[in-house]
């Protein structure tokens, strides 16, 4: 399932989402993603953002928790939090903010009981 915010769109509340969604509008407020989220090169959230995996084009202004890999392309920024478990960041992307790269969860063969 693939939902989208097209540019010219703004949303401003809670937006939950089962499957990936791509923004190139403008959402203001908290973002659930069950899946990928896609900011597009004109697209510009403000708030909090969890979701599995992301990839920034557009502006990000608040807080972002990434369980897996969150990328960062040259068009992006990115002004706040961020919290993934793996970050890419290509040349002249711009973040300004604080990051927390938790431990990977052990296999569970690896876990001592």
């Amino acid at each position: 399932m693939y939902n989208a915010i097209t540019s010219g769109s703004k949303i401003i509340g809670t937006i939950i989402a089962e499957g990936d969604i791509r923004i190139d509008g403008t959402v203001e407020g908290e973002m659930q993603c069950a899946g990928k989220v896609v900011i597009g090169e004109k697209g510009f959230v403000k708030g909090t953002v969890t979701c599995q995996n992301s990839e920034i084009m557009g502006s990000l202004d608040g807080k972002i928790i990434n369980s897996q890999t969150l990328a960062l392309r040259s068009t992006g920024k990115i002004k706040g939090e961020v919290q993934t478990q793996t970050l890419i960041v290509e040349p002249n992307a711009q973040f300004n903010g604080s990051c927390q790269m938790p431990a990977a969860a052990k296999p569970a063969a690896e876990v001592k009981r």
